[in-house]
């Protein structure tokens, strides 16, 4: 991903997240809450945003590294999770070029992966795969073809997946939840989302 796109979408969001900070919008949204009900042990959030789900995990006994961009996300993060004393850590990153280490239990990447260009997010979910332990889950979200609304991203440098590209990409996996969605967006523009939960096999089978 190019220097310019990561810097659009750092800043659109950064003014989000300092706006919902001063107003205490804490809410989680619809993915979130899907989520929750199947996050297990180890739990890596990225692209956590405020670390709404993050922090709800903590609530629920996980231990959470949560990764953002976003200087004003992780304070926030950290700064409720020592107030709370949560098992949750915050780290700021640009996340395209950070190396996940170890594996977790539970991998989550909720409107990430589209902030990148095609093989470079393909790369990290790949990279998403490779960490969840054996018996573990990956909670991904993404939008798909069909969306309208694209003020948070440089023209031309961005990844909408196929309507069904997201489930394909987890064959060999249990998929416990596959999810289209349609939301409203400014403008009369609308974003289409596909969200897939699957469960990684405990068998590993190296290939030759």
């Amino acid at each position: 991903m190019r220097d310019v796109v990561h810097k659009k979408s750092v800043e659109f969001f950064e003014a989000q997240f300092q706006r919902q900070v001063q107003d205490r919008e804490y809410a989680l949204n619809p993915f979130e809450t899907l989520a929750l009900d199947y996050l297990t042990g180890s739990v890596l959030d990225l692209g956590s945003g405020l670390g709404n789900l993050s922090l709800e995990a903590g609530r629920r006994g996980h231990r959470v590294v949560a990764v953002d961009a976003s200087p004003t996300a992780v304070a926030r993060i950290n700064t409720d999770a020592r107030r709370e004393g949560l098992s949750v850590q915050a780290i700021q990153a640009d996340i395209g070029r950070w190396t996940i280490e170890p594996s977790y239990d539970t991998i989550v990447a909720i409107g990430l992966l589209m902030f990148f260009d095609r093989e470079p997010a393909l790369r990290l979910l790949r990279a998403i795969q490779e960490r969840v332990s054996p018996g573990g889950r990956a909670i991904v979200n993404v939008l798909i073809e069909g969306s309208t609304y694209m003020d948070m991203f440089d023209p031309g440098n961005y990844c909408l997946f196929r309507r069904s590209e997201l489930e394909e990409r987890f064959a060999g996996w249990t998929i416990l939840s596959s999810r289209y969605q349609t939301f409203p967006a400014p403008g009369r523009t609308r974003k289409e989302f596909s969200t897939v939960i699957a469960e990684k096999s405990r068998c590993v089978t190296r290939l030759p």
